[in-house]
């Protein structure tokens, strides 16, 4: 089925059911601890491989909640300001409808507590698609579908001041069509959307101003085919790269099929080697999102009508403008936000397997927050559930970082996250989501680093699930069979076997949801004697969760 929203498009991707993964078996003696396979997640076995960096917790903690969507969030100092499309805000917590704020389509909140700031209330007479910061900080800049901001009159462009709100004079763009894309140095803003005109000078869905006074400058780059859904600039600011639906850019199809480089100051087209792999443009594929860490640069995207080649994001190097890695996690991704650490994708993900993640099931299984390394660390394998193939590309490793987002109804679009973002502490999601992890959090949720975090969330599976299944093969001997648990922030859990309420057995193993091998340990007694068995497994925070108490009699 495809949906088709004003400010973004979305997918539920096809694909075939797989079989899970098999289950494998493993013997240890008595008393042996296990070294466990490292994964990534808040407490790797080793944070300094590039395969297991540090993630934040999957605690989702206490945020402010909205009424409808929120399209795109930019942080200064301790301050978060998100923009989108609702009416009204109230407390973590708080059930819809009670404890409401008035908040039109703009509001800020605390990046520490997740509290709304009441002294920020300016107001959007139509949603805000898009929110950034002047390097300064001294700024902020939303695009979007509005022609009003707090009564003055604002083209669907505006500049704000972020402590008050208030309407910066003498930046007022007369822009024809929605913006949904803005970037800024400190002198110049760049935007890109749907817009033909800029006052009565035509500009195909780019333009840029003086960022002073808003008077527009002669970068005038000509995206055809399609809109512009996204931009990011360089690190020196010399380069800005496009990417949306277009099919066209200048011109040119290669770059500029959904993606290209343009000088910051010409327009003029730049080679964008990464555009002869990520090719998603046209009536059923584009580019969703651009970001940069200030090393690599990065991007989303989806693909359902055939027109394109990625669902999944990339990375790509600000040096050669070439690939640097590529996930094929289907389906679409809307939002990629890299930290110090990792690379967080806000989407609806289904299917990780040309990464060794986790297998398409029926019925289908959405994971609307997933994360990833920052260093390409194996290579995709070729896909068998009918997408493009990428087979050989560099592709990071899919991380333990599994938070729970449900379906929202504000947009019509059966989507949860639409927006990431965060700093080296904080990772924040924005959307339509109604819960998070099972518990009532509407449109924006704060999830935070391990020493910022209760560490609540542990092992997932149920107390009959992980019961032990016994038998005696010997004389003397009880084996103990259970199939191992899993966590949404953790992948190494421990075990521990009693027997008689002491414990007799200790194993430590790296699991995921998707990967629960059967663990065993073989146990000596007496024999004819009668014994009871209960497994109990915890995280490295101490989260425990036991099974129940089985009895048996050894041969």
């Amino acid at each position: 089925m495809n949906h088709v929203l004003k400010a973004h498009v979305s997918r539920k991707g096809g694909g075939k059911p797989v079989a899970a993964l098999a289950a494998g078996f493993m013997l240890l003696a008595a008393s042996i601890i296990a070294v466990p396979q490292g994964f990534a997640d808040t407490a790797p076995t080793n944070p300094n491989d590039p395969k297991t960096p540090v993630t934040v917790s999957a605690d989702a903690l206490p945020t402010v909640q909205i009424d409808g969507v929120v399209w795109s969030q930019t942080i200064i100092g301790n301050t978060v300001y998100a923009v989108g499309k609702f009416s009204s805000a109230r407390p973590a917590g708080a059930a819809p409808g009670s404890q409401t704020v008035p908040r039109q389509n703009i509001l800020a909140y605390s990046l520490t507590t997740g509290a709304l700031i009441s002294s920020f209330a300016p107001t959007l007479n139509a949603q805000g698609l898009t929110i950034t910061t002047s390097p300064d900080k001294s700024r902020l800049y939303v695009g979007g579908d509005f022609t009003s901001v707090s009564g003055q009159t604002r083209n669907r462009v505006v500049a704000l001041n972020p402590t008050t709100g208030a309407v910066l004079s003498g930046f007022a763009p007369k822009v024809n069509g929605s913006v949904r894309a803005v970037v800024a140095s400190a002198d110049t803003v760049w935007v890109g959307g749907l817009f033909t005109t800029v006052g009565t000078v035509a500009r195909n869905r780019l333009a840029a101003f003086r960022s002073s006074d808003g008077f527009m400058l002669a970068w005038n780059p000509n995206a055809s085919g399609g809109r512009v859904n996204a931009l990011v600039v360089s690190p020196d600011y010399k380069r800005v790269v496009a990417g949306g639906a277009f099919t066209t850019l200048n011109g040119s199809s290669k770059p500029g099929y959904g993606l290209g480089a343009t000088d910051a100051v010409s327009g003029g087209i730049i080679a964008t080697p990464v555009n002869d792999v990520v090719r998603n443009a046209g009536s059923g594929a584009a580019i969703t999102s651009l970001s940069t860490d200030g090393t690599n640069w990065y991007g989303t995207a989806y693909d359902f009508a055939g027109t394109g080649l990625l669902e999944g994001a990339f990375s790509a190097n600000w040096s050669n403008l070439g690939l640097k890695w590529l996930e094929d996690c289907h389906g679409d991704s809307y939002s990629l936000f890299a930290n110090n650490t990792a690379a967080y994708v806000a989407g609806h993900p289904h299917y990780c397997g040309n990464l060794g993640g986790f297998p398409e099931t029926s019925p289908r299984t959405w994971h609307r927050a997933i994360a990833f390394s920052k260093a390409a660390t194996r290579t995709l394998t070729a896909d068998t559930q009918g997408y493009k193939s990428f087979t050989g590309q560099p592709a990071p490793e899919l991380l333990t970082w599994f938070p729970d987002m449900d379906t929202g109804t504000a947009t019509g679009q059966n989507q949860g996250p639409w927006h990431v973002t965060g700093n080296s502490q904080y990772i924040l999601m924005g959307g339509e989501f109604k819960t998070v992890n099972f518990k009532g959090q509407q449109g924006l949720v704060r999830f935070a680093v391990s020493s910022l975090a209760p560490n609540k969330e542990g092992p997932r599976s149920s107390a009959a699930a992980t019961n032990p299944a016994l038998s005696s093969p010997a004389k003397g001997q009880i084996k103990v069979r259970w199939q191992s648990n899993w966590d949404r922030d953790n992948s190494n859990l421990t075990y521990q076997v009693y027997r008689d309420g002491v414990v007799v057995n200790t194993q430590a193993k790296a699991t995921t949801f998707w990967n629960r091998p059967t663990l065993e340990y073989l146990d000596t007694v007496a024999s004819g004697s009668a014994h009871s068995y209960r497994i109990v497994v915890k995280d490295p925070f101490g989260n425990s969760k036991p099974s129940t108490t089985v009895s048996f009699t050894a041969k």
